[in-house]
């Protein structure tokens, strides 16, 4: 699929970090983008940045998500690209002592189900109500690609393979994405549209980018090669690659500068 003006996309969590790469990727090759996010104040400020539209939505609610999907086809048409970047990593043990009480505690339940709520159900949620309304189109017929509908791109981690301590909720939602990756792919083959992961490492997020200056200096020495975070513009173009290259369907591609997670 080559991107370009003819096209329209959905990007989750598309005001900030990898979500908003993606989303300034897109529009750089002419892609008409809605931005789905929960933060109306970073979600409009993309949005009038790139002349995008900005659909504020809870990806766990339902009625929210029928209502962005509604407004972003009303204003750019029915999307051929899905990006699903939206998640949260809250982090417990899964029981253990309180540090400064010794009182013996365990992960909340509530937060874990919320984990995997937004994480893999939000993710389930917006790939299977963007893969409906992608079944309306007429498939593409050009040098690049022949009956091809649309695209949609989890964003899962290599948490779901080498999760560390205090992620069994994020580790859980994450190896979900991976599990149901392929799938749904065979869900979707008869009707032309691809279902691909990207399990990125550590990158350049405004999570990490609030930590201390030596801790992120730490981080990046970890990575065996290149010795560094890893930059949401290399995971928008890695979106670009799965987009654009056709033969790449029910794949989960860790993209990670080689590293494998300690356990902390």
């Amino acid at each position: 699929m080559k991107l370009d003006s003819s096209l329209s996309a959905v990007v989750t969590g598309g005001a900030s970090g990898l979500g908003a790469a993606t989303v300034r990727m897109l529009v750089s090759h002419g892609v008409k983008v809605a931005i789905f996010d929960f933060n109306a104040e970073q979600g409009e400020a993309m949005a009038k940045e790139v002349g995008g539209v900005f659909c504020q939505v809870d990806v766990t609610k339902e009625e929210q998500v029928d209502a962005a999907f509604a407004k972003a086809r009303a204003a750019n048409g029915q999307e051929r690209i899905l990006v699903n970047c939206a998640g949260i990593g809250p982090a417990y043990k899964t029981a253990g002592r309180d540090r400064k009480t010794g009182a013996i505690t365990h992960f909340p339940i509530d937060k874990f189900a919320q984990t995997i709520q937004v994480n893999l159900i939000g993710s389930f949620r917006c790939a299977a109500k963007s893969a409906a309304g992608m079944l309306t189109l007429d498939t593409l017929q050009d040098e690049f690609v022949s009956g091809e509908r649309g695209v949609i791109v989890n964003t899962a981690s290599v948490a779901a393979q080498d999760g560390q301590i205090g992620q069994a909720a994020y580790s859980a939602s994450k190896g979900g994405i991976l599990g149901m990756t392929l799938p749904m792919a065979r869900d979707l083959m008869g009707d032309g549209i691809r279902v691909n992961t990207i399990m990125p490492g550590i990158f350049e997020t405004p999570l990490l980018l609030a930590l201390p200056t030596n801790v992120l200096e730490a981080l990046g020495q970890s990575v065996p090669f290149p010795k560094r975070l890893g930059k949401p513009a290399e995971y928008a173009a890695m979106v670009s690659t799965i987009v654009t290259n056709s033969y790449l369907n029910g794949e989960s591609i860790r993209l990670d500068g080689a590293i494998r997670m300690a356990p902390r």
